[in-house]
């Protein structure tokens, strides 16, 4: 899982070099290197902190459930205080004036539930049946839906719903309530739809019944498509795109998996899918070893929301879903999605230290490793 995780990281960061030189260069007086070089910041920072995650012991996350929760509420607020910031109809981001830097705390919310739906799912086990106990997790998971919503950044409450799902599931929420929920957010979703002009007008587009116009709202799909298709199999080669040339809006970010497609070919994309096929095997490994219903419940959160994303994602640059404007993890350049992304691995790999039998086994490696050097050591002297 780590490895795949690493892998992922590393073709992130080449492609967005790769993607973001044009665009830097009009918006940085010139320099190529700008996005880049904002984006390695994140990931040099994202890396520490993941690897100090995954050697905090279990009973320290069931001890921070609660604050990192709050935490994530509170961020969250700012989107109502002079902080907040908009982007695409988004108000989903606030500015730190000491740092000088934006932040989107919805990215961090989400690993926070991910904590606290593990904790009290796990509390609550088989009392989720009465759904007087299952209200208060359905309650948690909703304020945190409806405090995104109120930035109206649709793209993140559908991964918030995903996770929240994934939780409830692995909890043993009795199905009646997913039925129930699935109808009222059919509904809800249809509603905000007819309710915005600029959802109302990508989902036309999507069926099929938007303007014919290249340059309208299909614009950006139409593409990605090109750029998947001019790919062919291998590639027109690292670093030739032609959509990066300011053709493909947000090339570096959601629709990063095209330029993938254009540069590194079918083969590159196979590659990106198969590293994810890795992470969901050591994510699903983990709820099935695991005997500590918060990490398996944790786990499920966490793996929901990472690989939903990756689907929503690659779904809207093939063109089976509409433009809804979600990273690719661990791929796509944002410097909050990179660092949560990257705290929530750390927490699976603590998460898989303390399956059982996973001590014994580090310690057989780590004994091998010693041996084997020690037999080096001789030979040489």
């Amino acid at each position: 899982m780590a490895g795949a995780a690493l892998l992922l990281l590393t073709i992130g960061v080449v492609m967005v070099l790769s993607a973001s030189t044009i665009d830097s260069i009009r918006a940085n007086d010139g320099n190529p290197y700008a996005e880049f070089l904002g984006q390695a910041k994140f990931v040099l920072l994202g890396l520490p902190l993941a690897v100090v995650a995954s050697r905090v012991p279990v009973a320290w996350y069931k001890r921070l459930a609660w604050p990192a929760f709050g935490a994530g509420l509170a961020l969250q607020l700012l989107i109502f205080s002079p902080l907040a910031l908009g982007k695409n109809g988004n108000v989903n981001w606030i500015y730190l004036p000491g740092l000088g830097q934006s932040v989107q705390p919805s990215e961090f919310l989400k690993l926070g539930l991910a904590l606290w739906l593990g904790l009290v799912l796990a509390r609550k086990g088989p009392l989720l049946g009465d759904w007087r106990h299952a209200l208060v997790p359905v309650g948690g998971a909703g304020l945190a839906v409806l405090l995104v919503l109120a930035g109206h950044d649709m793209g993140t409450v559908l991964i918030i719903l995903a996770l929240s799902v994934g939780a409830f599931f692995v909890a043993g929420l009795p199905l009646r309530w997913f039925a129930a929920g699935g109808v009222l957010g059919v509904a809800a979703a249809a509603f905000l739809v007819i309710g915005s002009q600029s959802r109302s007008a990508r989902v036309l587009s999507f069926l099929g019944a938007a303007e014919d116009d290249p340059t309208g709202v299909g614009f950006q799909t139409r593409h990605g498509l090109w750029g998947l298709g001019t790919g062919g199999v291998s590639g027109v080669g690292l670093g030739a795109s032609r959509e990066k040339w300011s053709y493909l809006p947000e090339a570096q970010n959601d629709f990063i998996f095209a330029i993938i497609g254009e540069e590194l070919g079918l083969v590159g994309t196979l590659v990106v899918l198969a590293l994810f096929a890795v992470l969901a095997v050591g994510m699903f490994r983990i709820v099935r070893r695991h005997r500590d219903p918060f990490v398996q419940i944790t786990t499920a959160a966490i793996a929901t929301w990472i690989l939903a994303q990756a689907l929503v994602n690659i779904g809207v640059v093939i063109g089976v879903l509409p433009v809804i404007g979600v990273p690719l993890p661990l791929v796509s350049a944002g410097g909050s999605a990179m660092i949560s992304t990257l705290v929530a691995i750390g927490v699976l790999l603590a998460f898989a230290r303390a399956e059982p039998g996973a001590a014994q086994a580090l310690a057989t490696r780590t004994g091998v490793v010693r041996r084997s050097l020690a037999v080096l050591g001789r030979r040489r002297g």
